[in-house]
């Protein structure tokens, strides 16, 4: 046998440890933080689209038939498919929390940003506008797969995560619109009767539809569900479309921010978004003490905001207003900070659920041992 020549070797030792091509990495790596982040990254290239040439959007695709009505209504029948009512049997397993968490989440934080803004807009530190739509944001239900990602991943209650995203989105279709005109009135611009009329066949209507084919229609399910990656990603380009339109309207029509009012608008909402959260944590840590899982599990809950429902509702409601663009804005910035910012505590909320759960169970162990001793007293 012939020994193997040293090139041979050396060749092949160099093919296993030669690097890729430097556009294959860069490829990989892009398609790495694209799989991630996709819905910002066509929300960005949607927003600079619109602003190079707003007219295709805002007249030429003719947005009142395909983005106000076609894909709202597709989105929220998919929404109404994918709401788990049978959940909604379990609300006086946890009444108390359930009650809490709904109440922080629609009044508690709408009623702070709400002030805030109006502080703001008091001390023309920011633009009516985008003012109002810090409001319009604050005022959505909760979001339903990030809460249910960052409840996993923080040891949280996933049942109670289930529930009050099923609870939340579906009371959000009343409650917010209520909210919304509550709180800004005669400043946005809307006709009561006609929003909650536009409302009943865009959102309610299909939602409906939604619940009645999953209910009864068992092939329609058993086909949502065998391609629901691909639904998945259908109603991410609906709602996209649907802010690459709104803010084709605004670019076209015009508006009175900047630049550097959009960074601050940025910077308030991480502000009000830390806050918020800071507020949530210290409350469920005093009202429910011996229940760290339903702590995690409410410190996203009570914060989260659904772009899924939220735009597609702002649409719905500001279809006529030039400035839906700027109300929509604060949403696309408080939905991937609640990511950034949820998955960064993330794993400290599971060591303090994990800590706090042996505490309660040496507690437990203790009163256990005291209540045999008395016995035997």
């Amino acid at each position: 046998e012939q020994p193997q020549s040293p090139a041979t070797s050396d060749g092949d030792n160099a093919g296993d440890t030669t690097p890729q091509p430097i556009h294959k990495r860069i490829w990989s790596k892009w398609q790495k933080i694209y799989g991630t982040h996709s819905f910002l990254i066509l929300v960005i290239f949607a927003i600079l689209l619109g602003y190079a040439y707003p007219p295709l959007g805002a007249i030429y695709v003719a947005p009142n038939i395909t983005a106000t009505w076609i894909a709202v209504m597709f989105i929220f029948i998919l929404a109404g498919m994918g709401i788990k009512t049978e959940e909604f049997a379990k609300a006086f397993q946890r009444l108390r929390f359930n009650t809490f968490l709904q109440l922080f989440n629609f009044g508690a934080v709408s009623g702070i940003v709400f002030g805030f803004s109006r502080l703001l807009v008091a001390a023309n530190a920011l633009p009516q506008s985008l003012a109002d739509g810090m409001t319009i944001c604050a005022s959505l239900p909760i979001t339903v797969n990030m809460v249910l990602v960052l409840t996993k991943s923080a040891g949280g209650d996933e049942a109670a995560a289930i529930f009050n995203a099923a609870f939340g989105n579906l009371m959000g279709v009343f409650v917010s619109p209520a909210l919304i005109l509550g709180y800004l009135g005669v400043s946005g611009q809307v006709d009561l009767a006609k929003v909650f009329f536009k409302l009943g066949l865009r959102v309610v209507l299909p939602i409906a539809i939604g619940q009645f084919l999953q209910k009864f229609v068992a092939p329609a399910k058993e086909f949502v569900k065998k391609y629901k990656p691909y639904f998945k990603k259908a109603q991410e380009y609906c709602l996209v479309f649907i802010v690459y339109t709104v803010f084709c309207k605004t670019f076209y029509n015009g508006s009175d921010v900047n630049v550097a009012d959009v960074f601050l608008m940025i910077a308030l909402q991480f502000v009000m978004l830390s806050f918020v959260m800071v507020l949530a944590w210290i409350s469920l840590r005093v009202l429910f003490r011996n229940e760290p899982k339903l702590q995690a599990m409410g410190l996203f809950g009570c914060t989260h905001k659904t772009v899924a429902m939220g735009v597609p509702l702002i649409n719905a409601i500001y279809e006529d207003n030039p400035m839906v663009g700027l109300y929509t804005l604060p949403l696309l910035v408080w939905h991937p900070m609640q990511l950034v910012l949820g998955t960064a505590v993330a794993p400290r909320v599971a060591a303090y659920v994990e800590r706090r759960e042996k505490e309660l169970m040496n507690q437990q162990g203790q009163a256990g041992d005291v209540k045999e001793i008395d016995e035997t007293v």
